[in-house]
């Protein structure tokens, strides 16, 4: 069987963005920083992310009707850092948008605005399946990334030469020749 710190250190190696999921709640912000942030489908649009059964925020946040999700930019390595601090003070000194329901941190790369499907225990998390009611996102601003236990920013903004997003031409029989992928 494979234990949590073995898991948890192979899965480090694997780079993600950073968010924070919010809600007004009864005239509070409710919400936490997620890494968990997936697209499931453009037609319809969906994301999910995942929540700790062990998260105290969690049961607050499952009540909101809508939420947003603000996608971390790399002007907002101090949100990060704000965003680890004790639930009833993670907002506060940040600037945050309300609309609908749905809070978002300013200066955010991007904006998603939700609202939960369905829900599904699997292990020690609830995945939460999203509806994507509208969203933006601010060209103009690079993520910030966690990658091996670490919040860092991009070495290269840019894209790499030579390697793109989006189809490619397999050799015949679906084998990759060596170093191609």
């Amino acid at each position: 069987m494979v234990e949590p710190g073995p898991m948890r250190h192979a899965l480090a190696g694997f780079a993600t963005g950073l968010a924070a999921v919010a809600a007004e709640i009864d005239g509070e912000i409710i919400g936490m920083p997620v890494n968990s942030l997936q697209s499931v489908s453009l037609d319809p649009p969906l994301v999910s992310l995942s929540f700790a059964h062990t998260s105290t925020t969690w049961p607050r946040l499952r009540t909101a009707p809508r939420w947003g999700i603000s996608v971390l930019s790399e002007e907002m390595v101090a949100a990060a850092q704000d965003l680890r601090r004790p639930a009833d003070q993670r907002f506060s000194g940040l600037t945050m948008n309300v609309l609908s329901g749905a809070a978002f941190i300013e200066g955010a790369l991007a904006r998603i605005s939700v609202a939960p499907r369905s829900e599904v225990v699997a292990g020690d998390h609830t995945l939460v399946i999203l509806d994507v009611l509208a969203l933006d996102r601010d060209d103009a601003r690079d993520p910030l990334v966690f990658f091996g236990g670490r919040v860092r920013t991009l070495a290269q903004p840019r894209s790499v030469p030579g390697l793109r997003a989006g189809p490619r031409k397999l050799p015949r029989r679906g084998v990759a020749e060596p170093g191609s992928v």
